[in-house]
């Protein structure tokens, strides 16, 4: 696929999947195969386990959810992206109840497009960071 393809692939995954919480979407966006190189320790980093991050821990911490690309960059079949994942803080966030507060995750997100789909993802985010924020 051609560069500016791939890089349409994760701007589409991160507004249908991550902000709309589109689950049609997701499955034609991601491969079976798919691997999560960044899953937490004992956690799932097949599809399931990302599906999960979204649905079970993220989208129900935050309202007003959005997704803001910044920067990608493409080589081979890798994309690069560097973003902001913020929304209000309206429920239960590892263990943290809702503050009403502003959350604003800083992301940068390495995913391997083969064929329109994501098969592997290496990440770093600010999340420990934000968190600590809440508790306060």
């Amino acid at each position: 696929m051609p560069l500016d393809d791939n890089k349409a692939v994760v701007r589409r995954f991160n507004d249908e999947v991550i902000v709309r919480g589109n689950r049609a979407a997701f499955d034609m966006l991601v491969d079976p195969s798919f691997v999560n190189r960044s899953a937490a320790p004992g956690a799932p980093d097949g599809p399931e386990g990302l599906w999960a991050t979204f649905e079970e821990i993220l989208r129900p911490a935050m309202s007003a959810l959005e997704v803001v690309i910044h920067d990608q960059v493409a080589e081979g079949d890798k994309v690069t992206t560097r973003k902001t994942i913020s929304g209000i803080h309206s429920g239960s966030f590892f263990g943290i109840e809702a503050t009403g507060r502003p959350i604003s995750i800083d992301v940068i997100d390495i995913v391997r497009v083969i064929g329109g789909r994501y098969v592997e993802h290496w990440g770093i985010n600010t999340l420990q960071a934000e968190l600590g924020k809440l508790a306060r």
